[in-house]
């Protein structure tokens, strides 16, 4: 005797935002949060008639937030899932058309960072009826084709929606890009537009409540017995954490490990305030951004343990700045294998307590702690003296401003930015006095980010300071959501650094050998945008806002900010020249002809330089 399945009679879209609001998600300690926090929305055709109405049944339980910028409202759901560990998700819905592209450049952003996001653009009629629609491109040799295919390459899974139960299979893969740690990534389901709008019996237990869970899975024995090996034959041992350790929660288990085996830690971008600034054991930042006293010990580590890193070129220095044996605890087969690795496949997590199990009571020499410790004092002593002692002074450097900044915010504030000079000098110089202390976005390296990354990480950690450190070239590229923080009521540092023009890229032209073309904005035709009232421009957006003359008064206008209720903009012209000390080789090509013979001195001087690194 058979029995009939139950069935629910929905829209497409209406079955997508029930599905939503049943996926919770459980953190560590047994609390259960909603898995999708919120969906940020610009409405258009495409998506206004089938999922706008939709996500108006639900605002209860599924918030709907209205971005500026299609790019800037993915931005802020991708800064929101970093901020809360990829424990949480949003997602972004557009119209067809450049509302659907708007979100490539984000979605490429998710997609190397390995951060989720749901992406649900509205894509052309699935009936062809009505072929072409408005915005929709005609590819003359594909009628299949439509504009979100861009979003393939950029995606971890996609799926084009173009009948109502194709949800039945798509929702539950889209859910595995989302949650896996190692797949994690954006899920884009293209739903086309009129089948948005289209009815199916779908069946119930589509809707039922589904509770995810971080998966966990420990190391191979194999693996283990190779990487307790070379461990416990090291003399120079050093650590490398990266954003694997801040995913898997693994902060504490960092801590542990490096303290009772008393080996030094260095930072990636992503990895950084997994540790405390404070730490005896924190060497600091490495890489191209990074500083002597956690370069020193990469490169002369004999065994590396990089901890869920991808060791992209700014952190490996193209590939030449570890010389030791690299061990690999990563969840990605692809990335554990990187930098010619020994595997060790695992949740950052168990693998540091396995790890340290085996290791028993091994501790590194004395005489390699004493290497990292007097690296560490020689570094404090040159952020010691980045302020200057007289508060008045002007055009201060990168680094001036971030030491200023860092000693005027709550200790348990954020600091997000992205991109240009001051990832490096933040990599350098932010002291985070409280783990996840510190949200950059230096995977994609996106201008723009900064403002709705800040939003993001607000919503995240609405208990915390946020504080956004951008400069005029990214506030240019992306600051409307400017009034989207203002129209929410969230509160919200914002510090622009004006040094007017791009000047990372200027200095990297300068470097090799090109002469200062279209960089600043005295190099440009463009001089008459020199000078730009970025206060006057924040104020007009609902911000307070303040153009400072110098440090002091930089200060004092952070200070302010956490006082004040609303979004805060302080203003202060730098000096575009300006680096701080540190470094590793980073590989750039220079021309190898070039009528300026400061080109072609460059090229030799840079082949030579790759000759000595690589070893050849």
């Amino acid at each position: 005797m058979s029995t009939s399945m139950k069935t629910v009679w929905l829209t497409t879209a209406q079955a997508l935002v029930r599905f939503l609001v049943n996926q919770h998600m459980v953190q560590d300690d047994g609390t259960e949060l909603p898995l999708f926090a919120g969906v940020w929305a610009i409405f258009g055709h495409g998506n206004v008639a089938g999922i706008g109405e939709a996500l108006y049944q639900v605002q209860k339980q599924l918030p709907t937030y209205r971005g500026h910028n299609e790019q800037s409202m993915a931005l802020a759901a991708i800064a929101f899932a970093k901020a809360r560990q990829r424990q949480q998700v949003m997602v972004a819905t557009t119209s067809i058309g450049p509302g659907a592209t708007n979100l490539v450049t984000a979605a490429g952003v998710a997609y190397v960072n390995r951060l989720p996001v749901l992406l649900v653009p509205g894509d052309v009629f699935a009936s062809g009826q009505p072929d072409p629609v408005l915005q929709q491109t005609e590819n003359f040799a594909d009628g299949s084709a439509t504009v979100n295919d861009t979003l393939r390459p950029v995606s971890r899974y996609f799926h084009r929606i173009t009948r109502p139960e194709q949800l039945i299979q798509a929702l539950p893969r889209a859910m595995v890009a989302l949650t896996d740690p190692a797949l994690c990534g954006p899920a884009t389901l293209s739903i086309c537009q009129d089948v948005q709008s289209l009815a199916f019996d779908y069946p119930e237990y589509l809707f039922e409540k589904r509770v995810w869970r971080l998966r966990r899975q420990g190391p191979d024995q194999f693996e283990l017995t190779q990487a307790v090996e070379k461990l416990l034959a090291a003399k120079q041992p050093v650590i490398v954490a990266g954003g694997g350790v801040r995913y898997s929660l693994a902060e504490n288990e960092l801590q542990a490990f490096a303290k009772r085996h008393q080996i030094p830690v260095i930072e990636t971008q992503a990895g950084k305030s997994s540790m405390l600034a404070s730490d005896p054991l924190n060497a600091g930042a490495v890489g191209v951004t990074g500083v002597d006293s956690a370069n020193d010990l990469a490169a002369n580590a004999d065994v590396v343990l990089a901890v869920g890193t991808r060791l992209q070129d700014f952190i490996s220095g193209s590939n030449t700045l570890f010389k030791g044996q690299v061990i690999q605890l990563n969840v990605q087969p692809i990335d554990a294998v990187k930098y010619r690795a020994h595997s060790l496949l695992s949740d950052a997590k168990l693998g540091l307590q396995a790890l340290s199990l085996q290791l028993g009571n091994y501790v590194a020499p004395g005489a390699w702690k004493q290497r990292a410790q007097d690296g560490i004092s020689t570094w404090s002593k040159v952020c010691e003296g980045i302020l200057p002692a007289d508060d008045t002074q002007t055009i201060p450097s990168d680094a001036q401003v971030i030491a200023a900044v860092n000693t005027s915010v709550d200790t348990n504030a954020v600091v997000v930015a992205a991109a240009g000079s001051l990832p490096s000098e933040l990599h350098k110089h932010w002291r985070a006095e409280q783990v996840g202390g510190y949200h950059l976005e230096y995977g994609y390296s996106c201008m723009g980010y900064e403002i709705c990354g800040g939003v993001g990480a607000k919503l995240a950690c609405p208990d915390r300071e946020v504080v956004v450190m951008v400069g005029d070239g990214s506030y240019m590229m992306m600051n409307s959501d400017i009034a989207t923080a203002v129209s929410m009521g969230l509160q919200l540092t914002i510090v622009v650094l004006d040094n007017r023009g791009f000047s990372c890229i200027n200095r990297l032209q300068m470097a090799t050998g090109g002469a200062n073309f279209n960089n600043l904005l005295q190099d440009t035709y463009n001089q008459g945008l020199a000078q730009i009232d970025f206060a006057g421009h924040a104020r007009a957006m609902g911000a307070h806002a303040d153009h400072v003359a110098n440090i002091g008064e930089l200060k004092n206008a952070v200070h302010a900010a956490r006082q004040r209720v609303g979004v805060s903009v302080v203003v202060i012209d730098t000096d575009p020249l300006h680096c701080s000390p540190g470094g590793a080789y980073w590989e750039v090509e220079v021309p190898e002809v070039s009528v300026r013979e400061e080109v072609v001195a460059k090229h030799k001087e840079w082949t030579a330089k790759r000759m000595v690194e690589r070893g050849y």
